[in-house]
């Protein structure tokens, strides 16, 4: 485990970034700049303190990952079940628990002024979570729809008005060219950071048991084949999506915010492949061709 100290550099917390903004006196363009560079510092000071880090998009399953990994852990060190992983969270009840840093890479270059800050996530194992770049999309557009707020739709820099699930997913700042860049960029990684390690979403709901067993090895732990059993077990998509119904987790991001509302959920369809229900043959054929043209083939999608 590294040395959990807090460097001097990282001088801003997420109480800090909501107590200290308020008091600057900036227009609305300069407290959002702002607000995302201090974002983007606490991620490198979060980079500088991890023993592991994973990686995602948006919508790529990694509060499922989440749900799997806090299972592990809460059973193993009989943590409180509604205590999820969420940097050091759980390594401050058990410090044998590593600490490990949820990413989606979409704050650091805005402290760094550089987009490819490869040698910063070289101090720690990299999981690279991936996800078919149509499935993101589309499951983006409803968490943008249904439970984004407009602060953080500013600060993401989407739209506030209304547009069409189409329209969403082909917009080049933050639809599906976005997305294939994110992932054309971090596949770049591949080959030349030895501690980036891929997974993909579609193989991990094939056979979750072999790709879950491989991830807690990167993390530094021996699974035994009756905890990855019992992790597989509580972590279906039915009873994750009974548990948000229900308020269980004690989680605000990952419950419902309109249980009449299915495209509200959290854990809202987890099928792969999805994205087709949602356009028409033509559309689809488009998508299909975006996708085919640009994104790096190294995925297998």
């Amino acid at each position: 485990m590294k040395n959990k100290m807090k460097p001097a550099s990282l001088t801003f917390t997420k109480f800090t970034r909501k107590k200290l903004l308020p008091c600057f006196p900036l227009s609305s363009k300069q407290r959002l700049e702002t607000e995302r560079r201090l974002r983007g510092k606490e991620d490198y000071g979060k980079l500088l303190l991890s023993d592991a880090v994973i990686v995602s998009h948006e919508k790529s399953g990694r509060t499922w990952l989440r749900v799997m990994l806090s299972r592990f852990y809460q059973q193993r060190y009989r943590l409180p079940e509604r205590k999820l992983l969420n940097f050091d969270r759980l390594h401050r009840l058990e410090p044998r628990v590593p600490v490990i840093f949820f990413t989606h890479d979409r704050q650091l270059g805005h402290y760094t002024g550089n987009w490819n800050n490869e040698e910063l996530y070289r101090t720690a194992p990299v999981i690279l979570l991936v996800r078919d770049p149509r499935d993101v999309a589309v499951s983006f557009y409803f968490d943008w729809k249904y439970r984004m707020s407009d602060h953080n739709r500013k600060l993401y820099f989407l739209p506030l008005d209304n547009i069409s699930i189409y329209n969403f997913i082909m917009q080049s700042e933050f639809g599906l060219p976005a997305i294939i860049a994110f992932m054309n960029r971090w596949h770049g990684y591949i080959g030349r950071m030895e501690n980036l390690h891929l997974f993909r979403y579609e193989d991990l709901r094939a056979d979750t048991a072999s790709e879950l067993e491989k991830i807690l090895r990167i993390l530094g732990t021996d699974p035994q084949q009756e905890e990855i059993e019992d992790i597989v077990a509580y972590a279906e998509f039915e009873k994750m999506k009974q548990r948000e119904l229900s308020g269980e987790t004690g989680d605000s991001r990952i419950c419902a915010t309109d249980p009449d509302n299915p495209d509200s959920f959290k854990a809202r369809r987890a099928k792969v492949g999805g994205y087709r229900d949602y356009f028409s043959k033509d559309e689809i054929r488009r998508i299909d061709e975006l996708v085919g043209a640009t994104l790096n083939p190294g995925y297998g999608y």
